[in-house]
This record gives C-alpha cells, structure tokens and sequence, in this order.
C-alpha cells in the first residue's frame, strides 16, 4: 500500500485519507473514489489529495479483519461485522474467559498494522459482553501478513468464553458462642447470590460446632449429593493443621492448598473429597464485594481446574479492593469522595431541519439558547462543562463568551453525532467518573433536573447508566459511566450511545424529570412553540 499525497487524476480507487468537501459534497475519511467522485473533486477545484492506494495483494481494512477474525473460531464467543477495520467479538454466555496469551503476543508481534486486544486471562464474563477485538490500523494490509496471522490461529484454541454450569452447592457454617444467627442466615443469602449468576443453587446447609469431627462429617455427607462443598468457619485459618483443613483430611479429602496471595481472600483452602471440590471460605466470602474466593469459585463453575500452581500464580492483580466490613482492614479507610461528573454539551449540530437559521442561537428570553443550556451546566452539582462546538463554531463560542467552560473542536462534525461524543468524551477529566451528555437544543431541562441524575448517579456508586425520562418514555439528558468511555472512542457515523446502553449489560436508572426530557427544538414549529425567536 502506498499512502500520501497523489493529483486527482490518479485517484480513482484510491482510499481517502481525510474528509474532504468539494462544492455540496462531503467525502468521508476512508472512501474508495469511483471515476464520478474523482470527476465531482476536479470540478470542486481539487487538485491533490491524501490517499492510500492499494497493492494488488493488498486487503483493504475490513476485509483483513474479518478475515483474522473468521481464522480465529473462538468458543462461546460471536464476531460482530467489521467497521473502520475494526472487528468486536462478544460472549455467547457468562463465564470465564481464557486466553493464549502466546498466540496474542505473536500476532501482535507480526506487524504494527495488526492488532489484537483481549480481556485479561480469566476475567468473568456477562452475555454479549465485548471479550476483544481485532483492529487493522491503516486502510489497507498485505494479505501475506492476514496470511501469517491465520496461520498462528489455526495452531490452537487462541481465546474461549467458559461457561457457567449449574453446579449444586452444599454449605456447612460452623459456630462458636458469640456467632449471631444473622451473620450465618446473611452469608446463605450472599452464597445464593454469588451462584445465582451461574444458575447454580444452594442445596442444603449444616451448622456445626467448630470442631474438626463435626466438620468433616458434615463435609462427607454434602460431598455425597453435592457437586461442590464451601465451609464457612466460625474462626479464621492460622495454621495449616487448623480445623477446616485438618477436617477436609479426616472426611478421606486431600488440601490442594491452603492460603492464597490474593488480598482480600489470603485464608482460603482448597481441598477435594470423593472427587467433589470442597473450598474452605476466607472470613471475607461473606461479603458480596470481590475477593479470591470469587476467583476460585468462578474458575470451578465454569469447569476449569484450579491447581496449588494457579493459586501460587494469583499474586500479581491479587490487591484487590478494601472491603469496608473486614474485622482488621489492612488500613484505615480514607473519607470516600463522591463520585466526579463532568457535562459534555453538544452543540456542533447544523440545524439542518430549520432551513437556515441555526437553532442553538435562537434567543430564548433575550439569551442565545446555547449560552442558556451552559449556564444551566455551570449551576449544576457538574464538576466541569465541556461545550462541543463544529457547525458556525466562532458564532456559538461568541455566545458562550465569558463562561467557565472548555471547548472542544469537532472538525468532523458533519460525519454525525458519534463525531461529537468522542470529541466531548475526550475533553473529560482523567477523574470524572462519569460525563453527562446534555444536548443544546433542550430548553425545558434545569440545572436542578442535571443534579437529579447526578444524584442517582453518586448512589449508584458511579458505575449505572442514568438517564431523563417523562412518563416512563426514555429521554435525554443521559449519564454515562466511565466504563464506557472506551467504547465510545469505536463509534461511527451517527451513532450515539444508545446500543452501547442495551450492548453492555449495565445497570440503567430512569430518572423522571418531567416533560423537559423530551421536548428539543429540531423545528421551527418547536422552536417557537417552546418560546424561542430564531436569528438569522
């Protein structure tokens, strides 16, 4: 492939390198020109244009893409159709995800212009969520190299979604004077929630006295009937002779290991008995935040082995989160800082419906609707306001004069909206947890309405998707997680987040906030009706 400037007269099947405007018509970055785009360029004055042109053994972006993808044959898991040379492959079911993390790092080591990008090795995995993807980063690649990639797939299984089973589980809690039966019918309800997203069940449970004999006759009889046996002890492990491990011995089991370098989780055990697993819980299972016993337990269900050798390898990633409730955190808890969220307004639009006058410079009681929106955004519980300004940006910004807000340019903004999200998202603060996405055109929302989806937002820890709605009807504004901010940087054309949303599996809170969230001003009709006066 040969990539840089070329005269027009060579352009034909030629791969544009930018968007490029020629009288009333737009080329999009990455079109191939026919002799009729060439010809529409020449009588718009172009002369030259930034190009890639294709070697006869080249493959174009997308092809080369789904061709790696297609060479892949992954298990449990669906490519997607290519875009931007860009293939997304995602879970056909919830499990654990495995990767050859050899085979990745020789594709990725074939050439730059190949690039492959993977969830870590055994990550947990909801249904339809996006595993990896496979990107082609110029227009075009040489076959001989799609060629070479293939080769390496076909040497193995390269990436795989473990599913779940539908283990049946068997739980002893042992007890000593002082245990409230509250803690022990709470942790019955965190195990139960813990295999419930693997559609495993909870089949009985036994209370013993912490004891060795007790315990390991309880552990044999569970073991009988169960597929997997977990024993909560009264008292943490603090030795290896203690009395979960030594019980799993006296039932006729075997310790695969006992301790774990994951924090929280270090006093986990892990043992077999009549082939069943038997998993002695570290005191921090009791709690439903991640810790190793999630680590295990996962692995076991999606039917993949756990050795003393997995275990010993944990270490590295093994610090995971505090869990507030642990009787001796490793430190003091710091005062936790609500989640930050930042405002991106949209305003690069070009009012392509008003015929003309541009809508967000409509006067709204003697104000530009534009500087009434930011105004809104500054006086909300918002930590910044990013403006995304594209269509007559030196008009909008005029109006914006004098607001604390930063400023995005969207040179693309004729692409679409997907455009302007990716310009507002990177304007973001590395902080913010989440960003607001505020249209410009929405004169009913208040800077009260904003706080109330930032208030959901902050109790939902920072991590669901908020948006406005009225009457039950989906509206705008919409705030979305950080989570989400990668995928956003993929999207095209005009796309906004909206299937990202339903893609995802992220919580979502409707926020009622009246009539407001549905009423923008796309007409004149609308316009006036909502009290404004367009200018020309």
């Amino acid at each position: 492939m040969r990539f840089g400037p070329i005269p027009i007269d060579q352009a034909e099947g030629a791969v544009l390198a930018h968007s490029t405007t020629a009288g009333e018509r737009r080329f999009r970055k990455a079109q191939r020109l026919s002799a009729e785009d060439v010809a529409v360029l020449k009588a718009g004055g172009v002369e030259e244009i930034v190009a890639a042109v294709l070697a006869p053994d080249d493959l174009g972006e997308d092809a080369a893409a789904e061709t790696i993808a297609a060479g892949m044959s992954p298990r449990n898991i669906d490519a997607r159709q290519a875009a931007t040379g860009r293939v997304n492959l995602h879970s056909e079911t919830a499990g654990v995800f495995t990767v050859d993390a050899s085979m990745i790092d020789a594709i990725n080591a074939i050439d730059p212009a190949i690039t492959i990008a993977t969830l870590a090795q055994h990550a947990p995995v909801e249904k339809g969520q996006m595993v990896a993807t496979v990107k082609i980063i110029p227009f075009a690649v040489a076959a001989g190299l799609v060629d070479a990639v293939v080769k390496i797939c076909a040497g193995g299984e390269i990436f795989a979604v473990n599913a779940y089973r539908p283990v049946s589980v068997g739980v002893i809690q042992t007890v000593l004077p002082g245990v409230k039966p509250s803690v022990l019918d709470k942790t019955l309800r965190v195990t139960e929630a813990r295999l419930a997203r693997s559609g495993g069940r909870l089949t009985a449970e036994r209370r013993t006295p912490h004891e060795i004999a007790p315990v390991a006759e309880a552990a044999a009889a569970l073991a009988r009937d169960n597929d997997m046996v977990v024993i909560f002890g009264a008292s943490a492990m603090s030795d290896f002779a203690d009395i979960v491990p030594a019980a799993i011995e006296k039932a006729g089991g075997t310790v695969i290991r006992a301790g774990m370098p994951v924090d929280p989780g270090n006093l986990l055990v892990l043992g077999t008995l009549d082939g069943k697993r038997i998993i002695g819980a570290p005191g921090c299972a009791r709690s439903p935040k991640e810790n190793g016993f999630d680590w295990v337990l996962d692995r076991l269900i999606a039917g993949l082995d756990v050795t003393a050798r997995d275990i010993a390898g944990m270490g590295v990633g093994g610090l995971l989160m505090e869990i507030p409730t642990r009787p001796q955190p490793r430190e003091p808890m710091p005062a936790r800082a609500e989640p930050r969220v930042d405002i991106v307004l949209l305003a690069a639009g070009r009012s392509s419906r008003m015929g003309g006058p541009n809508k967000l410079l409509a006067l709204f009681d003697g104000q530009p609707l534009v500087r009434r929106t930011a105004e809104r955004a500054l006086g909300s519980k918002a930590a910044n306001t990013v403006v995304v300004t594209g269509h007559q940006r030196e008009r909008v910004r005029s109006a914006l004069s004098g607001l604390d807000v930063r400023l995005a340019d969207n040179p693309d903004f004729a692409d679409g909206l997907a455009s302007s999200l990716k310009a507002g998202i990177a304007g973001v603060s590395p902080d913010a947890a989440g960003a607001m996405i505020v249209l410009g055109d929405m004169p009913g929302v208040s800077s009260k309405d904003l706080d109330s989806l930032i208030d959901a937002f902050r109790k939902s820890g920072g991590r669901a998707v908020v948006r406005a709605s009225h009457l039950g009807k989906r509206g705008n504004p919409v705030l979305l997680p950080r989570s989400l901010f990668a995928a956003i940087a993929h999207l095209e054309g005009d796309t906004g987040a909206r299937h990202l949303v339903e893609s995802e599996g992220l919580d979502v809170i409707d926020v009622e906030i009246g009539q407001g969230a549905s009423i923008d001003v796309d007409t004149r009709e609308a316009l006036e009706d909502a009290g404004g006066i367009l200018q020309d």
